[in-house]
């Protein structure tokens, strides 16, 4: 990885470690499903725009079936289940949950047989994976602790799925317009089940700029540089992004929402530093 590669590594961690103080904010006032329905419509309608100038919206015709299976394993059913998940716990420990996608990503390599696990890996993934135990396991009580660890698990595991298949269905395809197909379906999906599920009070303007947030920096601008990221340097590059999302959700979760920094935190996320860094540095062998 050059460069370049690592400083949209490092921005798209940056960003989505940011999506989840954003969320843990605005989840009570929206309801989960009107939030994220919100979040993607926003981003949708935005690239919809990009593409419109650019004169490319006639190729959202192109996989428009992969485009649909992917609005919904990659967008409306892990957002929402992150969405649920921060309502009962803590920012940056949803990010934490985020952090297993690479995990999920090796076993479905391992099992569609699409990448080599070579031993430096294999120890990359496990050193993150202990690390992401050693964040978790002090939150486990407690009914809705162990739900909101579930469904954190399953968007987790969606997003591992749905990196290989992005990899694999659209070659050659350009990031935005994979983008913009994924986020509209995945509006349409959410639209009708917001509309039943609307708050009854309106959210406040603040939870309003959270939700514009979500959809503009944490989904818009990342999904083209995630989608370029994936084309460019693979999936298990790629994925390794989530594995620094965990630091980033619990600095912004610490700065902005005054959630509390453990010791467990500081030492699970210096564990799975290292091994992101083994991960990306057995791509080189």
């Amino acid at each position: 990885m050059n460069r370049r590669d690592w400083g949209e590594l490092i921005f798209l961690a940056a960003i989505w470690g940011g999506a989840f103080p954003f969320t843990r904010f605005a989840a009570p006032q929206f309801g989960p499903i009107a939030l994220i329905a919100t979040r993607v419509t926003v981003a949708a309608l935005c690239l919809l725009g990009l593409l419109l100038i650019q004169g490319k919206l006639s190729r959202l015709r192109q996989n428009w079936g992969g485009l649909i299976l992917m609005g919904a394993l990659n967008t409306a059913i892990p957002f929402t289940l992150f969405a649920y998940a921060t309502l009962h716990v803590p920012a940056g420990f949803a990010a934490v949950l985020n952090g297993t996608v690479p995990l999920f990503s090796a076993i479905i390599a391992l099992i569609w047989r699409l990448e080599s696990l070579p031993p430096l890996r294999i120890l990359g993934l496990l050193i993150g994976f202990v690390g992401v135990v050693i964040l978790v396991l002090p939150k486990l009580s407690g009914t809705n602790d162990l739900l909101a660890v579930l469904a954190g698990l399953c968007a987790a595991n969606m997003y591992g799925f749905s990196a290989h298949y992005t990899r694999r269905k659209f070659v050659g395809q350009e990031s935005l317009v994979v983008s913009t197909g994924t986020l509209l379906a995945a509006s349409v999906m959410l639209i009708p089940l917001a509309i039943w599920f609307w708050p009854k009070t309106m959210p406040s303007a603040v939870a309003w700029s959270n939700a514009v947030a979500l959809g503009l920096l944490c989904t818009a601008l990342a999904y083209v540089v995630y989608f370029n990221l994936l084309a460019r340097v693979g999936t298990m590059r790629s994925v390794t992004v989530t594995y620094l999302i965990p630091p980033f959700g619990m600095l912004w979760g610490y700065l902005f929402l005054g959630e509390a920094l453990s010791w467990n935190m500081v030492i699970g996320c210096a564990v799975i530093v290292v091994g992101t860094a083994l991960v990306v540095q057995s791509q080189r062998k």
